[in-house]
């Protein structure tokens, strides 16, 4: 067998201008169906017969999308070697009654989504994106990328407690964005977001709004060694499984013994459970059909799942040079040190010594360096779409990712080398 395709710094350039594409889930799966199409995979519908010819697939729902590459020769019970992510960042998304303000201001009423740094998201320009519903029933994107919105802060000699007491804020009364001045006026935003997309305001008949920061992601650091941006939680995991899939599509079928898939969901950072969610039935329906498709029976599809194996990618902590106390005193990953393998006996992360060999090999195989992270005993371990994955479909999940810096920031920090590192082992593992 050939070696797995391998990538590079000009992975991490790339990127950078995901990032940029991708300001809501919606905008990140439509941008990786398009990647994918220009690697020759086509669009399945969910409500189209299926057939089971071999090649690149892919199904698209709201902010998910399941892509895979049937290979020349694979059997029905051919398993799967699977990599999953999430679309979604915590971040302030639009109400449904969006128009608010007080005092001549004009501002726009936003709820509060996932567990997101509010703190990041003041005095920060910030542009609008995400989708429409049309009365036809169709959707249409939006991204309205330039300085429309801010959260202003309270000045210090308002509030002299905010150093050293540390910032408070009110999730309802301090982050809805200022956009204008003037009286408020019902239907305000939704007509100008209509203008801005070209359509009727009253063919609008829902949305899916959010603010995003317009500012680039850029290299930073003395030898640029890290990478600053938004939505790298989860982003950089589906931006490094999108290229790994494509990859390992374009080499010769009799090379690929699995059958490669992307799973990439929405709603992981408020618990999956919705219809395009981890916890829903999205990804084991699309494995079904593709096992039932190639002729096989609920036989071929226990046995293909038996064999299949799942890496999560998710972000990780890298370890903090201001706050070391609160990582595990022996498990120190560093930025630009390859990927982590994320264990927690709890199983808040999936992982087992099986899935470590796994692993293990995969980055063996390619030349990747990994390290390992495990919570501080102290400190509540968070969780991923992992032990949802293992324990709705039965198949073998391990926990990895990018080791990080302010996650769940508006901003993120990474090393430079760790997503071309981290896309070279996803490549490795789905090429077998």
């Amino acid at each position: 067998m050939s070696s797995s395709p391998r990538f590079d710094r000009g992975h991490t350039d790339d990127l950078m201008a995901f990032l940029m594409a991708c300001p809501s889930p919606y905008h990140a799966v439509a941008t990786a169906a398009s990647r994918l199409e220009k690697a020759g995979f086509r669009q399945v519908e969910e409500t189209a017969a299926w057939d089971g010819s071999s090649g690149g697939k892919y199904v698209l729902r709201g902010g998910a999308i399941v892509a895979w590459y049937v290979p020349e020769g694979a059997g029905a019970s051919t398993p799967f070697r699977i990599v999953g992510a999430h679309t979604d960042s915590p971040n302030l998304r639009v109400k449904p009654m969006p128009d608010t303000g007080a005092h001549g201001w004009r501002q726009i009423a936003v709820e509060v989504y996932g567990g997101t740094l509010l703190n990041t998201w003041l005095d920060r320009d910030l542009g609008l994106a995400g989708r429409i519903s049309l009365r036809d029933g169709t959707h249409r994107l939006v991204n309205i990328d330039r300085a429309l919105l801010r959260v202003p802060q309270l000045a210090v000699h308002l509030d002299r407690s905010a150093n050293p007491d540390g910032l408070k804020l009110d999730r309802q009364k301090h982050m809805q964005p200022i956009w204008g001045l003037g009286d408020v006026a019902e239907g305000d935003l939704i007509r100008f977001v209509a203008d801005e997309a070209g359509v009727d305001a009253e063919d609008i008949t829902g949305w899916d709004l959010m603010p995003h920061p317009v500012e680039a992601p850029s290299y930073l650091g003395r030898d640029r060694e890290l990478v600053a941006g938004p939505r790298m939680d989860n982003l950089l995991s589906v931006h490094a499984a999108v290229a790994a899939l494509a990859a390992v599509a374009g080499q010769p079928d009799a090379e690929i013994p699995y059958i490669p898939v992307l799973a990439a969901f929405d709603h992981e950072e408020n618990g999956s459970q919705s219809d395009t969610g981890a916890d829903g039935p999205l990804l084991g329906t699309v494995l079904e059909r593709s096992v039932f498709a190639r002729g096989g029976t609920y036989e071929d599809r226990a046995r293909a799942f038996a064999g299949t194996v799942c890496l999560s990618s998710d972000t990780g902590h890298a370890i903090h040079p201001n706050y070391a106390e609160r990582h595990d005193p022996t498990h120190h990953p560093v930025i630009n040190g390859g990927p982590i393998l994320k264990v927690n006996v709890n199983m808040r992360y999936a992982t087992d010594g099986s899935g470590r060999a796994v692993f293990a090999s995969a980055c063996e195989k390619a030349g990747v360096p990994w390290q390992l992270f495990v919570s501080n005993n102290s400190m509540p371990c968070g969780t991923t779409i992992g032990p949802i994955t293992a324990a709705r479909h039965g198949i073998q999940t391990i926990d990895i990712g990018v080791a990080i810096l302010s996650m769940h920031s508006a901003r993120e920090l990474c090393g430079s080398d760790d997503p071309h590192l981290l896309a070279t082992a996803l490549a490795s593992f789905l090429a077998g």
